[in-house]
């Protein structure tokens, strides 16, 4: 387990330095250097690696991890193996109100919609569990994820309409809303790093009770542990991790189903390695089908919401066929 995680540490360095240093711009070992010195003059290469892709970088660790602790979250608290965001409409719902808010209010600042996100984000969550709770037998994993299929498409129409019928909003939202890192600078990097920091902390927190969640509900009440407080408070730190990540990138979809899966398979069934992994997972992928983007499309670039739909969606169908889901 220590050789897997120092593996992901180095791919996750690897990563951010590529991120940095490639792309549709070439940048030259004499740039990267200058970066590095004070006294260097401040050249075009510079001012971009200083003000465009360092702070893209930042946001995909930022955005990375979020996303795949969220998905960790959601799969835990629901001990259900198909639990996504992006699935369940949580990123949809956030993308929605964020969009309203736009759109109607003209807000413009993230952290001024970034309220709205959790907002949005706490209401999908609601909507789809209490739809999936209609019936004898609650809410199984099939129905969460019909439900979550549903809210998705329902959101997702929502912000299609109010985008489509302002030509402004179109124009600044389109490549928002597949999700993306590019045209992220410092301001929306600092305006809600506090926000990625406390929902990060408090996700990495919830190892201990997660693992107590999944020996099933009434061991967890013999352990003493109140299972609805614990599932409000895990619904709402998924809730922060979701809406700041779609303020910050757009809704991005799919890296929160395929993240805790890949931790599985190299620390096994312990929420806390679980979560330490998925912390590396997550910006590992967001920021590798970025890459990806940028180079295969150069000098434009592919937004990495349609990369890690391409990209994931093999990957998990192979952990699927190949080594089972995991029964939570």
């Amino acid at each position: 387990m220590a050789g897997g995680r120092g593996a992901a540490v180095v791919a996750l360095l690897v990563l951010c330095a590529a991120s940095i240093a490639l792309g549709s711009r070439a940048i030259s070992v004499d740039s990267l250097l200058g970066l590095l010195d004070a006294t260097a003059p401040v050249s075009t290469d510079v001012t971009v690696i200083r003000d465009m892709r360092v702070p893209r970088t930042l946001l995909g660790l930022a955005a990375g991890a979020a996303l795949g602790l969220g998905g960790v979250l959601l799969q835990g608290v629901a001990r259900n193996p198909l639990a996504d965001p992006g699935i369940m409409g949580i990123n949809a719902g956030a993308a929605a109100a964020i969009v309203i808010v736009i759109v109607g209010f003209g807000a413009q600042a993230a952290e001024g919609y970034v309220w709205f996100a959790f907002l949005g984000a706490g209401i999908a969550t609601m909507l789809v569990y209490a739809i999936a709770a209609v019936g004898r037998d609650g809410a199984t994993p099939v129905k969460l994820a019909l439900s979550g299929a549903a809210a998705t498409a329902c959101f997702t129409s929502i912000t299609s309409a109010l985008v489509l019928s302002n030509v402004d909003a179109l124009n600044e939202l389109r490549v928002w809303q597949v999700g993306a890192l590019s045209g992220r600078y410092w301001p929306v990097l600092e305006q809600l790093a506090p926000f990625f920091v406390f929902g990060i902390v408090a996700a990495l927190a919830t190892g201990r009770p997660l693992n107590t969640l999944a020996m099933g509900d009434e061991l967890a009440h013999s352990l003493g542990m109140r299972v609805a407080r614990t599932r409000v408070i895990v619904f709402l730190i998924v809730t922060v991790l979701c809406g700041v990540a779609t303020a910050a990138c757009g809704p991005i979809v799919f890296l929160g189903l395929m993240v805790p899966h890949l931790a599985r398979l190299i620390c096994g069934p312990d929420y806390r390695w679980i979560l330490a992994y998925s912390l590396l997972l997550g910006p590992i992928v967001l920021l590798a089908c970025d890459l990806l983007g940028r180079l295969v499309a150069a000098p434009g670039e592919v937004p990495v919401g349609v990369v890690l739909g391409i990209v994931g969606a093999p990957v998990f169908i192979a952990l699927v066929r190949y080594r089972r889901a995991v029964e939570l």
